[in-house]
């Protein structure tokens, strides 16, 4: 039986143009570093700091690339959902009586820290959208 070794198949490193975009939407939602960090799951600052100002060099983790993939999804369906940019770049911040807001913003969810918050983020903009 031959061994497969994930080293000898070499993948492009997607980290670098995933963490710009994730800079992009970050700067369109008006997040603040903190809540960037969280939503990236809590990276030591000075990696978090690295991957703002060096991307490309960045080596992430899969539940990384979980947590922007999430966010990718919440920036699209929004775009999709309102009818204009500054619209659904301010939603994230805006309180929801929906659930599973319950008064609170989307963002207040996000910031709970975990996958799953982003995930019901996304789950809710993905219903929404049909």
């Amino acid at each position: 039986m031959v061994a497969l070794r994930a080293e000898s198949t070499p993948r492009p490193n997607k980290a670098g143009p995933g963490l710009r975009t994730f800079f992009r939407i970050a700067d369109a939602w008006q997040l603040t570093p903190a809540e960037q960090m969280i939503v990236l799951g809590q990276p030591p600052r000075s990696t978090f700091y690295k991957w703002r100002d060096r991307p490309d060099e960045a080596s992430l983790s899969r539940d990384t690339f979980e947590r922007l993939s999430y966010i990718f999804g919440i920036y699209r369906g929004l775009q999709i959902l309102l009818p204009s940019e500054q619209a659904a770049d301010s939603w994230v911040k805006k309180p929801n009586a929906a659930q599973p807001f319950n008064g609170r913003s989307a963002l207040d969810v996000m910031l709970g820290g975990n996958v799953a918050d982003l995930h019901l983020v996304r789950r809710y903009i993905d219903a929404q959208r049909g």
